[in-house]
């Protein structure tokens, strides 16, 4: 079992997958305080699905998986509010959280080990598109790790993290794809919603 290690939680209406971008514009002054001491430390924060609640206001209550988040890069847009770029790292399942007296949700938190695996033959379209569509949003990845080679395996989890946060897929389902611990269950499930998206498709061109 890893050892649990406490961190900010940012729940947001969005999921951060490994490797996965994550852009924010920062205002409330827990978050900006928050920012601040990531960058002054070099750690890392967490982002949760939000399972109830709102972004702003009192602490939402997040899922209890999550992607930890590391600060590649800031700045401030014209009107002057602090944006950030940070890349998802190592998800982690919440043990416990507390507010602390800003409201700025903390939780102990246990990191997952990645289960490595190379993308199986009757996958390999996946891996395709995978690639397709990271090349057709490259500056969003512009921070992130270059995509694995073919035989790696590394290949089954990046195909799938990839494919989850950049096809339309409604944030339950892939908060459902983060939390699988199996990668190639992962690509399974994945294969399905393509092949559902093709089928929804064709019977449109058909109409």
């Amino acid at each position: 079992m890893n050892e649990a290690i406490e961190t900010p939680i940012f729940p947001l209406g969005t999921v951060l997958f490994p490797g996965g971008p994550l852009p924010l514009r920062i205002f409330e002054p827990r978050y900006l305080d928050m920012v601040s001491d990531c960058l002054r430390s070099e750690r890392p924060f967490g982002v949760c699905l939000i399972r109830s609640g709102s972004e702003v206001g009192d602490p939402a209550e997040p899922h209890r998986t999550g992607t930890l988040a590391r600060i590649v890069d800031w700045g401030r847009d014209d009107r002057g509010i602090l944006t950030i770029e940070a890349v998802g790292e190592t998800r982690f399942r919440v043990i416990e959280t507390r507010a602390a007296p800003d409201r700025l949700l903390l939780g102990r938190c246990e990191p997952i080990t990645e289960t490595e695996a190379r993308v199986p033959s009757e996958y390999e379209p996946l891996a395709r598109l995978a690639r397709t569509l990271t090349e057709r949003f490259a500056p969003r990845y512009r921070h992130a790790r270059p995509p694995p080679d073919g035989d790696s395996p590394r290949g089954a989890p990046w195909t799938g993290y990839r494919l989850a946060e950049l096809l339309p897929i409604p944030a339950p389902h892939r908060q459902h794809l983060l939390e699988m611990d199996d990668p190639v269950a992962r690509l399974r499930q994945i294969d399905r919603v393509v092949a559902l998206m093709a089928e929804a498709a064709r019977g449109s061109e058909a109409e």
